[in-house]
């Protein structure tokens, strides 16, 4: 992966909505899904997503979030729930925040 493709999935920065869209598609679709299904749908994302060097910033995204989502499984012993997944979580505070600042 080039560095500016990194840049666009695993630095920190301001999520495109294209970006927040693809990362909440694939958090709807982990709900409820254990560690050994999460790293099954990794692997099958991984696979239709070809070369990532290659992919749009919607694949990055999608790929990135299941990584995450996969490796916070690995020894969570549950099924995911993004109300339990303090990143989401902390997003969604952060989002509240800005917009109630610029209010």
């Amino acid at each position: 992966m080039t560095q500016d493709a990194a840049t666009a999935t695993n630095e920190p920065h301001e999520p495109t909505p294209e970006e927040r869209a693809a990362r909440d598609r694939v958090r709807r679709r982990a709900t409820g899904m254990t560690h050994h299904q999460s790293a099954d749908a990794l692997e099958a994302a991984e696979e239709a997503a070809g070369d990532l060097d290659a992919a749009d910033t919607r694949t990055r995204a999608e790929m990135a979030e299941w990584r995450r989502i996969t490796d916070l499984l690995f020894d969570h012993g549950g099924p995911y729930a993004p109300e339990a997944d303090a990143y989401v979580q902390g997003q969604l505070t952060a989002r509240r925040n800005r917009r109630a600042a610029k209010a």
